[in-house]
């Protein structure tokens, strides 16, 4: 099978008719193609970022601007993802759903959904924030856009560990927001995230391997198989981690980060040891306890960001 960015030598079964559909049905789909719960988790690591930077409560509607500018943000990345993977998106049973592919929308409606999104995000942070943050946004999109969707993603394993730094930057655009500069401890947390991003998407590609071998997307599970996926997701839980606690020592962290970095990063360990254990014996694995563990860790942690300068201890 060879997949092109805008045809397939496969047959699929034909969209959904593209006739007028109710104002309700067609808000959904654009809302469904800026991926709202990749957002969510986004911004569960902005805004406690900006209580750090703040080294307390910052202004309200600094963190309300920054929040929908990210939002917007990380909407106009992921718009232009769907356009332009509608084509795998067509052949893999996850994301049959989405509404490029239902056809509730159409591709120039995406496209152009896509260009509002991003124009409109850079352009908010820009007046509402200050220019770092807003060029901060648009590298964001940059990375997620042409590093990841264009570039790796159907060429190479390495493919989520490069593009996922575009999701690292919600950290250092809402430091950005609050101080208008960046300091060792927004670049300590953007790591975290770098190192996370790993061990938290490689065991869903494991769930659902036969999905991006049927696209000829190269994930590391396709490519290499899931033992060696189980002794990646280890090595990157333990680097993440560590990388989590160096954020002591560099911002002066005190007794409830410390205590959660350690406590949710063992947890986070030991679940990854417990995926490879089962792999290495050939039993039954269950990726996705993985999976929803690293996102219960990631926002522990980020929780603990924004509790521990508020308390005096």
């Amino acid at each position: 099978m060879s997949i092109d960015r805008g045809t397939m030598d496969v047959a699929v079964a034909p969209p959904a008719s593209r006739g007028r559909l109710g104002f309700s049905r067609k808000a959904k789909a654009y809302v469904a193609l800026t991926k709202p719960r990749v957002i969510e988790l986004l911004l569960v690591t902005t805004a406690p970022v900006m209580i750090l930077a703040e080294g307390g409560w910052p202004d309200f509607w600094l963190v309300v601007a920054t929040l929908i500018g990210g939002a917007l943000s990380a909407g106009s990345a992921g718009a232009f993802n769907c356009y332009i993977d509608r084509d795998i998106d067509r052949v893999m049973k996850r994301t049959q759903n989405r509404p490029l592919v239902t056809g509730d929308l159409t591709d120039r409606e995406a496209l152009v959904f896509a260009w509002v999104l991003g124009i409109t995000a850079i352009a908010w942070l820009a007046l509402t924030t200050n220019w770092l943050a807003a060029s901060l946004s648009l590298a964001a999109i940059l990375v997620y856009v042409f590093v990841y969707t264009l570039w790796l993603k159907r060429r190479t394993e390495q493919n989520i560990i490069w593009g996922g730094i575009a999701g690292c930057f919600p950290v250092v655009i809402g430091w950005a927001a609050v101080t208008g500069s960046l300091t060792w401890a927004p670049i300590v947390l953007f790591a975290v995230i770098f190192l996370w991003t790993p061990p938290h998407y490689w065991p869903l590609s494991m769930k659902y391997r036969d999905d991006y071998q049927s696209a000829s997307v190269p994930m590391l599970a396709v490519v290499r198989g899931r033992t060696v996926v189980g002794l990646q997701v280890i090595l990157y839980a333990w680097a993440t981690v560590a990388c989590s606690l160096l954020l002591i020592p560099v911002a002066s962290m005190g007794v409830v980060y410390t205590v959660v970095a350690i406590g949710s990063g063992a947890w986070f360990i030991y679940e990854a040891h417990l995926l490879y254990g089962r792999t290495i014996r050939h039993l039954e694995v269950k990726p996705m306890r993985v999976f929803h563990s690293s996102i219960t860790y990631l926002t522990l942690v980020f929780v603990a960001v924004g509790v521990d300068p508020l308390l005096p201890f």
